[in-house]
């Protein structure tokens, strides 16, 4: 397979003031307003970007998370958002909804990393799915809907729990998923099972149509199948959300296995009904990216396997990466300035010669 072709190159430009968000973006879409949102996952903010000229696009906003849902820890600075995307004047976010293994660092000794490879954690605050009204551009807790008046917007998180959120408490009995589940509570003190990181359960892909949620995990890739989950919600109380029933059993969600040559997915997103899957390893290693495109989305069946040689299910291009480097880690539909069907791409880590002075950083758009 080859490379995508490349269209263009996007300048994203940041001030100093937001210069780490360039350093770690984890997301992206382009909504209708014209505006690009990003997310870095190390921060609780979302980023608005506007157009500035031909090729450049400039931060002009940052929307805290915390000013807009009720995060469960609000002293935090971390919310480790994977994926976005927007649908009926709604932008939604979701969270890694995995633990994390602490890292090894340079400064430490042999025997404290070796410590800190035994030291697992979880952060309430990665267990979030929301939907935040997008009005005139800005983000806000609640508005009225442009086209219904009647109809309130309002600001709502999936219903948290203990271990996570109201999902992860589905799933823990789930005979595909629940084994790679933690059990802990602060309550409890239970032991963690795998991190995100470590083939564990870890959300890195959201995309929406109408009133279905497709949410796709970079982990667990099973014997080289990975999975998407589909869910719907519905509004609990004016802040909080709930699953609603959506197997053909009255099942809280669905899910769906796809043969992407042993790649977990990093980001989805709708073109038309067909959905476009950013996939990437699972682990943390440097390796194929590839897009591919799934026709026929909405009509999976339950507990569906689908794989390339059935046709449904096209390998579209192959992304390049760097060596510690250029990990593609969002995508969104862009209208380039040739107006060719085009797709946005935005990198985690990004590599000296993908840096712009002023603080910038390149998107790439590959055509389609």
């Amino acid at each position: 397979m080859t490379n995508g072709f490349l269209l263009s190159r996007i300048v994203l430009q940041f001030s100093s003031k937001f210069q780490g968000v360039s350093e770690d973006l984890s997301a992206v879409i382009h909504t209708k307003d014209g505006h690009l949102w990003v997310a870095s996952d190390e921060a609780a903010t979302i980023d608005r970007l506007s157009f500035a000229e031909p090729y450049i696009y400039r931060h002009d906003k940052q929307f805290a998370l915390a000013d807009l849902i009720n995060l469960p820890d609000r002293k935090k600075v971390e919310v480790d958002v994977e994926g976005m995307d927007y649908a009926d004047e709604y932008l939604w976010v979701v969270g890694s909804h995995g633990t994390k293994r602490k890292k090894v660092k340079d400064e430490k000794t042999d025997e404290e990393n070796l410590q800190r490879l035994t030291e697992v954690e979880f952060d309430p605050n990665r267990y979030i799915l929301a939907r935040i009204p997008l009005c005139n551009g800005d983000l806000v807790k609640s508005c009225p809907h442009s086209q219904d008046p009647a109809q309130q917007l309002t600001a709502a998180i999936l219903e948290l729990t203990a271990g996570g959120n109201v999902l992860i408490d589905a799933l823990k009995s789930d005979p595909h998923l629940g084994p790679f589940l933690s059990t802990y509570t602060q309550a409890q003190d239970q032991p963690l099972l795998l991190p995100g990181k470590d083939n564990g359960f870890d959300v890195e892909g959201l995309a929406v149509y109408g009133d279905r949620i497709f949410v796709g995990l970079r982990g667990p890739v099973l014997r080289g199948w990975a999975i998407i989950l589909e869910i719907a919600v519905e509004q609990k109380n004016p802040e909080t959300l709930s699953l609603k029933p959506i197997g053909k059993e009255g099942q809280l969600y669905k899910k769906h296995f796809f043969d992407l040559g042993g790649l977990g997915i990093r980001d989805l997103h709708f073109q038309g009904k067909d959905l476009l899957i950013l996939a990437g390893p699972t682990m943390v290693l440097d390796g194929s990216i590839r897009v591919f495109r799934l026709t026929k989305a909405l009509d999976l069946d339950e507990n569906s396997l689908c794989e390339q040689a059935e046709g449904e299910l096209e390998l579209l291009f192959d992304i390049p990466y760097g060596i510690g480097c250029d990990r593609a880690e969002g995508m969104t539909l862009f209208t380039c300035i040739s107006n060719s069907p085009s797709l946005m791409v935005v990198y985690d880590a990004p590599s000296e010669t993908r840096k712009r002075d002023l603080n910038g950083v390149l998107a790439d758009v590959f055509k389609l």
